[in-house]
């Protein structure tokens, strides 16, 4: 249910960074221009600003976010102690801005998420929507692997009961709210992607076209994908400890149907020599129980890390245009 209309936020823009020296100009002057464009109309107040957080870069990263800060009203940026992953730096983000913004924007700062859809989610926000999605329309931009195993991965989390968007990674509006009640969710492995989504409140979508990268190379290359997705099944579903004792079950089913046909061969008299059977069953158990086993590890790994309670991230430093940012 919506909300009665608000009025213009103070917006947020959280960006991750991580080694981005050669398009970090870029993603500064086309955020810092939509954002101006955007005060300038009233869609969103005076004091709204972007937030750029370095996620333990080994380039200059840092200290071009340091020189935008001294120099545009706009800017701020914060510092991890260590490269922590993609997703507690934008969870770092979101808890540095929680108390002092009415909404809240995330997005990568390659930009291949198109920033003109922000303008539509501060007026889906302020016509009442708390959590407003940014969906690509199509992805035409990918080439045939990318896009065919995307696509097999939102089958396969919607097959295991996960809640989440399609074709939706993790450029959204949250509301001051939605934002507070995300940040309730404590787990150290975290899957942003579908904890939004039990948040609740009213949400929409916005639909854009993604562009191709224009500088430096993607943070998420197969190997993180995969492990990306795992994060993902892992943190938000037990269905997998379900298939592997449904996968026993059948396997004892199949069992007692071979005895009972080793028996009656045996009293028929038709005995059946060699171990070519019994070294495939062998192999197939060994297999099976080694697969089990190691989805049951992936999950008491889970449980051993969350009862640590270790901190998701260090903050190193938080800078702020001290003359017009005094908090």
């Amino acid at each position: 249910m919506l909300t009665q209309p608000r009025s213009a936020p103070r917006l947020a823009i959280v960006v991750p960074c991580y080694n981005e020296e050669d398009i970090f100009s870029y993603c500064l002057q086309e955020l810092k221009g939509l954002l101006e464009s955007m005060v300038q109309d009233a869609t969103v107040q005076a004091d709204s600003f972007l937030l750029f957080v370095n996620d333990g870069s080994r380039d200059t990263t840092w200290e071009q976010i340091t020189k935008a800060v001294s120099e545009n009203r706009c800017v701020q940026g914060l510092k991890l102690s260590r490269n922590e992953g993609h997703q507690s730096a934008l969870l770092a983000g979101l808890e540095a801005v929680n108390v002092s913004v009415d909404a809240v924007v995330s997005i990568d700062a390659d930009l291949q998420d198109d920033i003109n859809a922000i303008r539509q989610m501060v007026e889906a926000y302020r016509a009442g929507y708390d959590v407003v999605y940014g969906v690509r329309e199509n992805r035409q931009t990918d080439t045939w692997f990318k896009r065919t195993s995307a696509e097999g991965f939102y089958r396969l989390m919607a097959s295991m009961g996960i809640k989440q968007v399609s074709n939706h990674a993790d450029f959204r509006l949250l509301s001051h709210r939605a934002l507070g009640a995300l940040l309730r969710y404590s787990e150290r492995n975290a899957y942003i992607r579908g904890l939004v989504p039990m948040v609740g409140f009213a949400s929409t979508q916005v639909l854009y076209t993604r562009s191709a990268r224009l500088a430096g190379e993607s943070k998420y290359p197969l190997r993180k994908m995969l492990a990306l997705a795992m994060e993902g099944i892992t943190s938000m579903t037990v269905i997998p400890l379900r298939l592997i004792a449904l996968l026993g079950f059948g396997i004892c089913i199949l069992s007692i149907v071979t005895a009972v046909y080793v028996v009656i061969r045996k009293f028929t008299g038709n005995v059946v020599y060699g171990w070519s059977s019994i070294v495939l069953s062998i192999f197939f158990m060994g297999g099976v129980q080694m697969l089990s086993l190691g989805v049951i590890g992936e999950y008491i790994g889970k449980i051993y890390l969350e009862t640590k309670q270790r901190p998701r991230f260090h903050v190193e430093n938080l800078i702020k245009n001290e003359e017009t940012d005094p908090q």
